[in-house]
């Protein structure tokens, strides 16, 4: 039995290798010049050439999906995009979020500024995770929604996690990143003593981040769903997110979160805003994100949908559809509270 990421072509020929192994897929995600992240955004236009190069990055994945027993995909939306011909062996299991260590703390304390700046639950922490700050993941538009933001709520601090570098899409300009490029556009309309960038954080600093946040902002083009936007649900996070396809199958407006235009600065700021402005009215879709972030949950959840799919297909069954949404687990572990004034540079 293997199991397999066919994203660059590392399963591609396996099944040569091996002709009696049975092969279960990771299907990630399938481009098209349509109806995802490809021409999504209007600021980066497509150039010539490029709906054909969409289309030719899939032959590895097409060959990769003909040679296998069965597929899963960590998400609904983004099974949708596989191509018909192959959702006869495909499941829908998402990979897991560890809902025992990732739960509230009313504790939580993190530290900015060289320790000047300690937070805790209940201070105006505004927080925009990403593995690296870039289009793809909503950059320019949460930072062109930020002056408006702290300029409505003085008190209020925003923490940005993330790298420089470009994880997907286009690069920027030669010599600039994209961190760079969208804060020097508004910067001179930002209290900077109240902008916090810390690069890349530790894994127990950024949870730690992630319960004082007040309000936790998640962008993202139509494209693969951020395990961070999960786990800051399973925290108890209040959560403003982009009203985008892979958002939305787990985002229910004012239900267990809040939707706004991917587009709209404006309309981002008016709904940081409102959040912070009445925390008590927030408790009930901070409850429901624990409680929808708890479907995703890996140990009893989604690792026991996995390892069921992959004895059916083991024992030479099509295997089941899986559940649908889960979560991944570690430790119940108390990590000590987050000094993020000199972050670590640890990927995440």
């Amino acid at each position: 039995m293997i199991c397999g990421h066919a994203g660059w072509g590392e399963t591609l020929f396996l099944t040569d290798v091996w002709p009696q192994a049975r092969l279960l897929t990771f299907a990630e995600f399938f481009y098209s010049a349509s109806g995802a992240d490809f021409g999504f955004d209007p600021e980066f236009p497509s150039r010539t050439g490029d709906v054909f190069r969409t289309r030719a990055r899939n032959a590895g994945l097409l060959l990769a999906f003909a040679a296998s027993d069965r597929l899963v995909s960590p998400t609904a939306w983004q099974a949708s995009r596989i191509p018909a011909v192959f959702r006869d062996r495909l499941s829908v299991i998402h990979d897991g979020i560890d809902t025992d260590l990732l739960r509230p703390d009313p504790s939580a304390r993190i530290t900015l500024g060289r320790g000047r700046f300690p937070l805790g639950v209940g201070d105006e922490v505004v927080t925009f995770v990403n593995r690296n700050l870039e289009p793809y993941r909503g950059y320019h538009s949460f930072m062109r929604a930020l002056p408006e933001i702290l300029r409505r709520r003085p008190k209020a601090r925003a923490v940005i996690v993330g790298g420089s570098a470009t994880s997907y899409g286009g690069r920027p300009p030669a010599g600039r990143t994209w961190r760079e490029l969208f804060f020097d556009e508004v910067k001179a309309e930002l209290d900077l003593s109240r902008v916090h960038f810390v690069g890349r954080i530790p894994y127990r600093d950024y949870v730690d981040l992630l319960r004082v946040s007040a309000v936790h902002v998640y962008l993202t083009y139509p494209f693969v769903l951020s395990w961070s936007m999960l786990e800051a649900m399973a925290l108890g996070a209040c959560l403003v997110g982009s009203a985008t396809p892979p958002v939305e199958e787990v985002i229910r407006h004012g239900e267990n979160g809040i939707l706004v235009d991917f587009f709209s600065a404006a309309a981002i700021a008016e709904a940081v805003v409102s959040a912070l402005a009445d925390p008590a009215a927030m408790a009930p879709l901070r409850a429901a994100a624990r409680q929808s972030a708890l479907a995703y949950d890996l140990r009893r959840v989604c690792l026991p949908a996995h390892l069921r799919l992959i004895e059916a297909v083991a024992a030479g069954g099509a295997g089941s559809d899986g559940s649908h949404e889960c979560d991944r687990k570690k430790r119940d572990a108390a990590p000590a509270p987050g000094d993020l004034s000199r972050p670590e540079e640890v990927p995440r």
